[in-house]
């Protein structure tokens, strides 16, 4: 296991796991769910060719991995219905930001 794969996938399910657990102690693990779940934004994937490249930045490459996306995302995030799931989205991105960076 590379440095690269520990850090994007702790990425994605540890640091949505401690920040759920930090900031919503009683419902941390429902949180914890629904920033998983916005794992599903990897979907756009599967419209590149090819789907997966190790060494691709998912950032503005993908639909869903936008500047534009993540700026609705941001926008999102300042209203209480569709908060979680932004906060999970942009907690998605950062992990794919860094991914960008690491070789």
């Amino acid at each position: 296991m590379t440095l690269k794969f520990t850090i994007h996938y702790g990425m994605h399910l540890l640091f949505p796991a401690l920040i759920a657990f930090m900031f919503f102690k009683k419902q941390w693990l429902f949180v914890w769910f629904i920033f998983i779940s916005t794992m599903l934004v990897d979907l756009d994937h599967l419209l590149a060719t090819p789907i997966f490249e190790a060494n691709r930045c998912s950032i503005n490459f993908h639909p869903l991995h936008s500047y534009i996306a993540i700026g609705i995302y941001f926008m999102a995030s300042f209203f209480s219905k569709t908060r979680l799931i932004a906060v999970g989205l942009l907690l998605h991105m950062l992990a794919d930001l860094i991914d960008c960076y690491l070789k």
